[in-house]
């Protein structure tokens, strides 16, 4: 076992404590992290309430409460990849095939030599590497091979995914535009991913990002001494992508001296470094992505015409996520389970609620933004689902509402009651945004009580705020005096 790497568990489950002792001291020894049960019971407790799945376990096949075969399956159902290894004194050929068919990776007779279990432990645990691998490749492979996955499942994503399926394998270059944040990057990875350049380098510069007088030298390189600062050479990304793909994200932002030398490479396959006496050619596939009205530059002067005939050989438009509104339940699912991976939190689902206020709200700043959001509601979640106070309150308001404070009366009339109760619940979520989720304080800020806010947001049907702070009360509800 690489010491680098954190010691492997071991779950070892006898009734035996002489016997646990000594597989514990031997497990130990040899680098492992051993855990011990006495029972099926404890054992079968552990399996279902650990956060992360143990890769080995050692269990005895009888047991006082019960059998080892309870203990594999519990294993089993937690984790798949998990390898189990059952021993008894009470062999026979029937209750061996039992165990093997339960999916038990040995059965061993006891008295058995440590050095034998330890052996055994040590392959059980390589089949429980190789198998977790080979569902991580399983995954990825179904990644590359569905885009709709990465990207939404809504009929126009569906259509950019079947585009990006026909044009991935060839070398034609790609112009991906859309809003800021709609996944313009991701399209661009997936179509390196699913080409044949996918084992080569993948390479992306943000044309808005430097300054000008260094673009030429990140995309081209440099020879040492070429200008002040220049140290060492530089390949530049055109030679570091070599046999691979290369993202021009906002391209639009490429000033015109730099069109024309990109033009130039595009046209000819070979870049020339800056000081350099000779060109070099290069094999890479370009893509190039911007939020800008392409065309209206192109007609305003400021971006060359010939150079986005170049680039626009192939178009992926990205519609904003405002348009798509059905993929914002799936896209929030997979955002969500990411960050709650990734943080180790045991939140387990998103309240019917909290998919409604995300699918009513508006995403200005796309996937992206809805990227963060539920990041910060994975961080912020205290319970085993995702509810509306977790999200911020222009998002549970959906304060998205364009109705003003003061409105004047529409000459078709209005329902004053609506209006009123609108205006009622933007200022209870400004408030409680203002005092941090606090209620006191916010029915404070909206001089009110503390009773009269915690029954106006029950009216509204908004579960948001600390409640840790409230107070008991004989009433159910306040009198109509504190409403």
């Amino acid at each position: 076992m690489a010491p680098n790497h954190p010691a492997p568990t071991v779950l070892v489950v006898d009734d035996e404590p002489s016997l646990r002792e000594m597989l514990s001291i031997a497990l130990r020894r040899a680098g492992y992290d051993v855990v011990t049960e006495s029972g099926v019971r404890l054992a079968t407790h552990r399996l279902r309430t650990e956060l992360k799945p143990i890769p080995v376990v050692i269990t005895d096949l009888v047991m006082p409460d019960g059998s080892g075969l309870d203990v594999l399956a519990a294993a089993k159902e937690r984790a798949a990849a998990t390898e189990v290894i059952v021993m008894t004194a009470h062999s026979t050929v029937e209750s061996a095939i039992e165990a093997m068919r339960a999916g038990a990776y040995d059965f061993i007779v006891k008295p058995f030599s440590p050095r034998h279990m330890l052996a055994q432990a040590e392959k059980a645990l390589e089949k429980q590497a190789l198998s977790t691998e080979n569902v991580r490749l399983k995954a990825q492979l179904k990644r590359i091979g569905g885009a709709d996955l990465e990207l939404g499942s809504s009929p126009v994503m569906i259509e950019v995914a079947k585009l990006i399926d026909r044009i991935a394998s060839t070398r034609t270059t790609v112009l991906v535009t859309g809003e800021s944040g709609t996944g313009k990057e991701r399209v661009a990875r997936l179509l390196h991913d699913k080409s044949d350049r996918a084992g080569k380098p993948f390479r992306v510069v943000n044309c808005g990002a430097l300054p000008e007088a260094l673009m030429e030298s990140e995309l081209f390189g440099h020879e040492k001494g070429s200008f002040t600062g220049a140290s060492a050479s530089r390949q530049g990304l055109f030679r570091e992508a070599d046999g691979g793909t290369l993202l021009l994200d906002e391209v639009g932002e490429l000033p015109l001296p730099l069109q024309v030398k990109l033009l130039r490479v595009l046209q000819e396959k070979r870049v020339r470094a800056v000081g350099a006496d000779q060109e070099v050619a290069v094999d890479v596939r370009l893509l190039a992505a911007t939020n800008r009205d392409i065309e209206a530059e192109v007609k305003a002067g400021r971006f060359r015409q010939d150079l986005y005939y170049r680039l626009n050989i192939i178009r992926v438009h990205l519609p904003p996520l405002r348009d798509r509104t059905g993929d914002v339940p799936k896209l929030a699912e997979k955002f969500f389970r990411h960050f709650a991976d990734e943080m180790g939190k045991d939140v387990r689902s998103m309240s019917a609620d909290v998919v409604r206020a995300l699918s009513r709200y508006n995403f200005p700043g796309n996937v992206r933004e809805l990227e963060n959001l539920m990041e910060r509601a994975v961080a912020l979640a205290t319970g085993p689902a995702l509810g509306l106070g977790d999200l911020p309150a222009e998002v549970v308001g959906v304060s998205a509402l364009p109705t003003p404070l003061v409105a004047d009366l529409p000459p078709e009339g209005a329902q004053l009651d609506e209006v009123l109760g609108e205006i009622e619940r933007r200022m209870m979520l400004q408030a409680l945004e203002r005092t941090h989720g606090v209620r006191k304080a916010a029915a404070k800020l909206l001089g009110i009580t503390f009773r009269s806010l915690r029954y106006r947001l029950e009216k509204h049907g908004l579960d948001v705020g600390d409640s840790a702070d409230e107070e008991p009360s004989r009433e159910s509800s306040p009198t109509p005096s504190e409403q």
